[in-house]
């Protein structure tokens, strides 16, 4: 029989910690903490029921899974269309971008759809999740609220509760008693995923874990905890602005590169349903260094502004300073411009930005930031109601890009009247009306809409 291992339980709020604390970090009493025992297993395997054969593949049944949806349409695009029973999805993001939030938000949906729902919190208190809900305007009678943090209490209450769905805020904060680490560690979130990934497969319960990240954005803990999960779901945006995204990194029951669009207001995060209206204001052509591309990300297209500014330099060495798109990739693109189409920017400080807030790392993007770099350089402004559309070689040569029906759709539907895109893209495509479709094989082409 595995032996009981000590732990220090506040009297108060339920806190439990590894070692004796005098004052609770939870609920800030003080001499609450009190000795308490948990019992450890050492053998994970002993709990597994059902021992499998190999079969032939060809005699293996499958069925649809079970995918409900759940009630906030843009996080149901991210997740596949839903969200699918016995699924074990990861979500990570920034402190403060609003995971706690949204995940309140689609508990309290799920909720009302008389799904049983489980909140554990690791991090918050009751009264504290209480005092967010009543901000958020959630039904809270919905959503069963949990505040624990070691793991085979968890377990038991999922079990005892027959909880449909769990959501684990955070993954870094929940331990196992069977293990002597310390909470957030390798060997624990390991251990405490491998034993919430049983629980996902073996009885059908979708299990939601926020994680922390690294100040280089990296999920918090080992590698293989996102190897280990379906779905995994990166929030992106500055937490000290409106507009968040949330992005599918990987997801075994859709495709990944899918993105959902949130605003942050005062009652949590509001959907946007148009992405295009935000990041674009007008057709462009109103001040130089503006120029307009049509990107795609998994199966939604929608434009974006790309601002351009050059100025001379008061420096030995200038400065090129890239906001939302590839630092790298400028550099080369400059030195494509200076080479294949004889604008000289030596002397120049160039910063670039994505509108918005938005992050553009596609190819695609290179023809939009070449004309706001040299409609600024030239203090004239592109033509209004015009679109740019095409990945740039080192020659100078305009490359085809893909999805290139959906992004005129898009552009054309939010007014724009020119799109300048590559040659090799004219023969695949239909006609459109209402939008002027401009081939050009080459930069130096493209630029003379400028000189």
């Amino acid at each position: 029989m595995a032996k009981p291992k000590k732990v220090f339980r506040c009297s108060s709020c339920g806190f439990t910690h590894p070692q004796w604390m005098g004052r609770c970090t939870q609920c800030g009493l003080w001499n609450t903490m009190e000795e308490d025992f948990i019992e450890e297993e050492k053998n994970i395997s002993a709990r597994m029921s059902n021992q499998t054969r190999p079969v032939a593949l060809h005699e293996i049944t499958t069925r649809d899974s079970s995918r409900r949806e759940c009630g906030i349409t843009e996080l149901d695009r991210v997740l596949g269309g839903g969200v699918v029973e016995g699924s074990f999805v990861l979500i990570g993001g920034d402190p403060g971008i609003g995971k706690s939030t949204l995940m309140l938000q689609m508990a309290d949906k799920l909720g009302s759809l008389r799904m049983n729902v489980l909140y554990v919190s690791g991090e918050e208190s009751a009264p504290q999740l209480k005092m967010r809900a009543q901000r958020l305007g959630t039904a809270t009678e919905s959503i069963m609220v949990y505040p624990e943090v070691v793991l085979e209490r968890i377990r038991d209450e999922i079990e005892a509760l027959k909880t449909e769905v769990v959501i684990i805020d955070s993954i870094q904060s929940i331990f196992s008693g069977s293990l002597d680490a310390p909470p957030g560690s390798v060997s624990q979130i390991r251990h405490c995923a491998g034993m919430l990934m049983e629980i996902a497969k073996g009885k059908g319960v979708t299990v939601f874990i926020v994680g922390h990240v690294t100040k280089d954005g990296w999920i918090a803990g080992p590698k293989m905890l996102e190897h280990m999960v379906d779905t995994v779901l990166s929030f992106e945006g500055d937490n000290t602005g409106a507009y968040r995204i949330v992005r599918t990194v990987k997801n075994r029951f859709g495709t990944s590169g899918e993105i959902g669009v949130f605003e942050m207001k005062a009652d949590g995060l509001s959907e946007v349903k148009d992405p295009s209206a935000i990041f674009i204001h007008g057709l462009g052509g109103e001040v130089p260094g503006s120029a307009v591309m049509a990107t795609c990300e998994g199966s939604r297209a929608f434009v974006v502004e790309v601002q351009a500014l050059v100025s001379r330099t008061t420096f030995s060495m200038p400065r090129r300073i890239a906001m939302g798109s590839d630092p790298s990739r400028l550099t080369v693109l400059l030195a494509v411009l200076e080479k294949r189409a004889g604008i000289f920017l030596a002397q120049s400080d160039i910063v670039v930005n994505i509108a918005g807030g938005f992050k553009v790392t596609e190819p695609a993007v290179d023809l939009a930031l070449v004309m706001a770099v040299a409609s600024s350089a030239f203090d004239k402004p592109v033509p209004k109601g015009t679109v740019f559309i095409g990945e740039i070689g080192l020659s100078g040569e305009l490359r085809p890009v893909s999805h290139m029906e959906s992004r005129i759709r898009e552009a054309r539907k939010m007014g724009f009247t020119q799109a300048i895109i590559p040659e090799a893209n004219r023969d695949t495509l239909s006609q459109h009306k209402g939008i002027d479709l401009v081939a050009r094989d080459h930069v130096k082409a493209a630029l003379t809409i400028l000189i």
